[in-house]
């Protein structure tokens, strides 16, 4: 497919906010598993990193609703095989910069649940040395580039990271993650068209959970099928169930062989949902219960929980084995959190003003 050659996407014959709406092409592609591994142990792989997201944020309910973490806290539940399936076929050379609802891109992409717990504290010891909290997770050494607080606020830093790349010729790819609401953004326009311009190995990750915080998807775009949107930039772009990892690794597969092979940015809408509200703090009276409970019927984990068990791949046993490893892993990150130093008062100003060159070292 040529990024010459904008493609677009056919337009399910259910209502835009129908779970239903999610059914795509790309079901029933196969997707390729890492050398080495067995098609059974990758999906096991699969199942563990979204049981891992999923309960940590989880946990992350029980500890704001006790007072131990506070701030705007914004949960991934529902949405965790579009970070999986993505994160699975990149390399730590390449970039990855997300929004404010960024702990399952954080994971994912290797950062530690003991890190990032600690950076939900506000604790030295977090992945933003306790700066940062729950919206701004940055780790450089696994080029995750954020956690941004600003609706398509991470957009230009994906393109000037993207740019650098190609201007330096090294073959790296930067993938940026943004909600549907970052379509009514300058940003979002901007980037598009300088991306497709230049020929910029950049992968733009749209998480269409049909929300931008509380506003449906239909109610704020005139143009709702954002996959043909970003296609009339003159770049690759097309829809994928982002309910399903398997469909969500396949097109990013995809899609990154593409950037790579020099086509320039490639675009994937992950029809996705938010099963909690925008955020801790929003009271979510703008959606009936009865959505709500249709796209829990096509609960990622499900999904490919009884595909696994329909191939014979998953027994309880296993499962309890995976649950347990993560409960631990948790169970320590929130020991870890809670024993953590904070930043004493006098480093209130470091990283933020300095007197001297040696102050900036």
């Amino acid at each position: 497919m040529s990024a010459a050659r904008p493609t677009r996407t056919r337009k399910d014959s259910a209502a835009p906010r129908s779970a239903k709406r999610t059914a795509t092409a790309n079901r029933n592609a196969s997707t390729a598993s890492p050398a080495g591994r067995g098609a059974a142990g990758h999906r096991t792989d699969q199942l563990e990193a979204m049981l891992r997201i999923r309960r940590f944020e989880e946990r992350c309910v029980e500890l704001y609703s006790a007072a131990k973490i506070r701030g705007f806290v914004h949960l991934y539940i529902g949405e965790e095989a579009v970070a999986v399936g993505v994160n699975e076929v990149l390399t730590p050379e390449d970039a990855v910069v997300s929004t404010y609802r960024e702990h399952g891109h954080a994971l994912a992409r290797g950062i530690t649940a003991e890190a990032v717990m600690a950076e939900m504290y506000g604790r030295t010891t977090g992945c933003s040395g306790g700066r940062g909290g729950s919206m701004h997770l940055f780790d450089a050494s696994r080029r995750f580039y954020g956690g941004n607080a600003i609706v398509a606020g991470g957009l230009p830093l994906a393109a000037g990271l993207a740019l650098a790349d190609r201007m330096r010729e090294q073959s790296r790819v930067t993938c940026c993650f943004f909600g549907d609401g970052a379509f009514a953004e300058g940003e979002f326009h901007e980037t598009a068209n300088l991306a497709a311009l230049w020929k910029l190995p950049l992968l733009l990750v749209c998480e269409n959970n049909l929300y931008a915080m509380g506003t449906a998807l239909e109610r704020h775009e005139a143009q709702t099928d954002l996959a043909m949107r970003a296609a009339s930039y003159g770049m690759v772009a097309w829809a994928v169930d982002g309910m399903d990892v398997e469909a969500v690794e396949h097109a990013a597969r995809r899609a990154v062989e593409g950037i790579r092979a020099g086509t320039g940015p490639h675009f994937l809408e992950l029809r996705t949902y938010r099963f909690r509200a925008h955020s801790m703090y929003d009271p979510d009276r703008y959606r009936e219960k009865g959505e709500i409970e249709q796209w829990k019927s096509r609960d990622p984990i499900s999904l490919l929980m009884d595909r696994m068990r329909e191939n014979g791949e998953l027994g309880d046993k296993e499962l309890a084995r995976i649950e347990q490893r993560i409960t631990d892993e948790i169970d320590h990150a929130v020991e870890a959190a809670e024993q953590a130093p904070e930043e004493p008062v006098e480093h209130l100003l470091r990283h933020v003003t300095s007197s001297s060159a040696e102050a900036v070292s």
